[in-house]
């Protein structure tokens, strides 16, 4: 994994100034394909986004939500960890580029790339897992280029314009992540 070819970014916390980024990304049907979100149009109101951006602020719905920003101080998208298992030591990942012009240059790999390092340091996690559309082969092959590995098919899991569909549920290991940083094939 060799982090120079990525763009720099950088995650920091959510403010309410993001709320109309986050609002317009989420009118934009391409960006909200392969998300998580009501069947209504739009999914949310101005009002839903920034009552969900004040819970992210104030860590009271179980969200590790930041906005990645580019090294030029453009606001592009979010990344978050959630479904946070302190017991067992493991997260679940979400991210969204939802500014389109940012797309397939790396910057969601940067972004992944620093979410994990501070899931596996700050959280000391010792595994972040997702679940991705299988039909979604764009993520997937981002996930698999980061380091994620399959772990299996989640039959029916995903509600998606009328008809249920799988999703892929892969994981990184602490272990392999931090092998990968430092240009290790050996875990």
């Amino acid at each position: 994994m060799m982090t120079t070819q990525w763009p720099k970014v950088q995650l920091r916390e959510l403010t309410l100034h993001d709320t109309e980024d986050r609002y317009q990304w989420c009118l934009d049907k391409e960006v909200t394909e392969h998300l998580n979100m009501p069947g209504k149009y739009p999914p949310f109101s101005r009002e839903e986004t920034q009552s969900w951006i004040e819970m992210c602020m104030n860590k009271t719905n179980g969200y590790e939500q930041k906005a990645i920003i580019t090294e030029e101080g453009k606001h592009i998208g979010w990344i978050d960890l959630k479904n946070i298992d302190r017991l067992n030591k493991h997260a679940e990942l979400g991210i969204a580029i939802g500014d389109k012009r940012y797309w397939g240059r790396g910057y969601g790999l940067a972004a992944m790339h620093e979410m994990l390092q501070w899931g596996f340091e700050e959280l000391e996690l010792n595994k972040i897992w997702l679940r991705v559309e299988v039909d979604n082969e764009k993520a997937i092959k981002s996930y698999r280029k980061m380091g994620y590995v399959e772990e299996g098919i989640l039959r029916q899991d995903r509600w998606r314009n009328g008809e249920f569909v799988d999703r892929l549920r892969m994981s990184i290991i602490r272990e392999e992540f931090f092998n990968e940083e430092n240009g290790s094939s050996q875990i």
